[in-house]
């Protein structure tokens, strides 16, 4: 059905998501490729429990405080001055981090796809959608929340995401 990075990157580029992924990131302190693998798994027809979502984000938390956040942080702070050097002197190096961030996200998505297989993870599940549900709601409880107006948008757009996929697939 494809792999992780590339659901990723065309669910991402859906209306909407990229901003619901990045408020829920700085709102509640969601691991976007987490919560990305999580759709990403019932999307495969996976209806994971409590344990699998505490697993999936155990597996991303060394990877994600070590090289991730750190990167995420240096590419934002280029974003204003840093003492004498203003943004016009380090444009060229925020962009060069932005790659590396990126890079740093694949390697954890590929991580991710190859530590906890879907095939293996969780129970069969025929609705994509409410197994996304269901496992949102668990990340939320396992971080501490997710506020429900940002969550409900990318579910929303997950059930039209996966409408679609699905009719395009049709023969």
């Amino acid at each position: 059905m494809g792999s992780f990075w590339d659901f990723s990157i065309a669910f991402y580029a859906r209306s909407g998501v990229a901003e619901a992924c990045l408020e829920l990131q700085e709102r509640s302190g969601a691991d976007v490729n987490v919560l990305l693998f999580l759709l990403y798994i019932a999307r495969e027809g996976r209806m994971l429990g409590a344990g699998d979502v505490e697993r999936i984000d155990a597996l991303a938390a060394p990877w994600r405080q070590t090289v991730v956040v750190p990167l995420h942080s240096v590419r934002r702070a280029l974003k204003a001055a840093v003492g004498a050097f203003g943004p016009d002197i380090t444009a060229a190096l925020r962009t060069e981090v932005k790659r590396i961030e990126l890079a740093a996200e694949r390697v954890q998505q590929d991580g991710l796809e190859r530590l906890a297989p879907r095939e293996t993870m969780g129970s069969p599940c025929i609705d994509a959608g409410a197994c996304a549900r269901i496992h949102l709601a668990l990340y939320g409880d396992h971080i501490g929340g997710l506020e429900r107006d940002l969550s409900d948008r990318i579910l929303a757009q997950f059930d039209a995401f996966t409408c679609q996929q699905h009719f395009s697939r049709a023969p």
